[in-house]
């Protein structure tokens, strides 16, 4: 037994309406008090941004359908999930021109605890070889990370069962003479629980193949973060993104607290996962060990991890990503190079599972770091004191 909602639908001309449900109106057996809210944002650039809040008793987070259907920020018990950006409010993509300041026109809208970056395309920002209306190749610049999560979803359905709330959203990226992928996303999260499951679909609409890059950035701040803060995972080898991270390559699962004036650092990883479902995971933890949060998924989904440091000052964006994907973060042309870059043929889709968990107990921190030390103790873990040109066209 269930309840379905419809919140937007490609026939409506309407805004999404403002809707509560929760436990209190509607009961299907749930122990826990739950709610799901809608509201659309006003003033300056977060003007006509919609936001889906949802609590399933432990667990809240806040999803932004018009801007791709990313996770704006969450919160369990006292584990704060996302990061103070500069970047105050969600950002109206139409508030976003992707190009300016040399391709980084992305960072303008940059907030999010977890946002998609693709699907066409996804990284630091290059030129790369298009081929136009008329069949010729020419050279076009590609800005970061993509289009995804500028693009507002056009369905989005919520569904209560006795056990969980499922939030679905479809975005379309699409263009003439262009690539045509959808994105059907669910966020599915169980009452009571501290985690939540993104299962996404991307499927080629079109007849002929097309390039795929997909890349979760999932962003962490003041309270995971800090001072002491570890990160963990099961590395068959790691390496440098280029010559500044090296200079940080014997404290790369270490941090800082905030530091005013510091360098973005990036460390690119092979990771180590579980034979057979080759299931792997990735915990960011705090000083005293009592706050983390870990992500569970996948080799076959994700076979590359990107660990971005940027431990500046507070008021700057102090923050570190983990961040599973497809590819590297690198510009698509050298992904290409190096086979990294799906294809998928006409009418093809791609399903994938990504499980964001927060943990706010030592006993729940140790487990977890049990379960990373077993999966280490099939690898030799490699560092790279200096970028390779596997990973890395630096």
């Amino acid at each position: 037994m269930s309840h379905i909602l419809s919140l937007l639908h490609p026939e409506s001309t309407e805004p999404m309406p403002s809707v509560r449900l929760d436990s209190k109106e509607l009961s299907l057996g749930q122990k826990q008090s739950w709610s799901v809210q809608t509201r659309t944002l006003r003033g300056g650039t977060q003007e006509g941004v919609d936001v889906v809040e949802i609590d399933n008793g432990k667990l809240s987070f806040a999803v932004l359908p018009t801007r791709g259907m990313g996770i704006w920020k969450g919160q369990c018990g006292n584990v704060q999930l996302g990061w103070e950006s500069p970047v105050k409010k969600p950002v109206h993509p139409a508030f976003v021109q992707p190009l300016e300041n040399g391709g980084l026109g992305w960072l303008k809208g940059f907030n999010e605890w977890i946002v998609r970056c693709g699907l066409s395309s996804m990284g630091a920002p290059g030129t790369d070889t298009l081929v136009d209306n008329n069949g010729n190749a020419m050279e076009a610049y590609l800005p970061l990370h993509g289009n995804i999560a500028n693009i507002p979803a056009h369905t989005v359905t919520v569904e209560i069962t006795e056990k969980e709330i499922i939030l679905r959203g479809t975005v379309d990226e699409t263009m003439m003479f262009g690539p045509a992928l959808r994105l059907q996303t669910e966020i599915r999260t169980d009452f009571g629980t501290g985690s939540l499951t993104i299962v996404d679909t991307v499927t080629n609409l079109g007849d002929n193949p097309t390039e795929h890059e997909l890349l979760y950035h999932v962003n962490y701040g003041c309270g995971v973060l800090g001072k002491g803060s570890r990160f963990r995972a099961p590395f068959k080898q790691v390496a440098p993104r280029d010559p500044r991270a090296a200079e940080g390559i014997d404290e790369f699962d270490q941090f800082e607290g905030p530091q005013p004036g510091f360098v973005e650092q990036a460390y690119f990883f092979e990771l180590a996962g579980k034979r057979g479902s080759r299931q792997t995971m990735a915990m960011l933890q705090n000083a005293k060990g009592d706050q983390a949060s870990v992500l569970r998924y996948s080799l076959k989904d994700f076979p590359c991890f990107t660990l971005w440091k940027n431990t500046a000052g507070a008021k700057d964006g102090y923050v570190t990503g983990l961040e599973p994907a497809t590819s590297y973060p690198n510009p698509r042309r050298f992904e290409r190079s190096k086979g990294r870059v799906l294809s998928l043929e006409g009418g093809e889709s791609r399903k994938t599972t990504l499980v964001v968990e927060a943990l706010d107990t030592k006993k729940a921190i140790r487990a977890a770091e049990a379960e990373i030390k077993a999966l280490q103790k099939a690898a030799k873990g490699t560092v790279h004191p200096q970028a390779i040109a596997r990973f890395s066209d630096k």
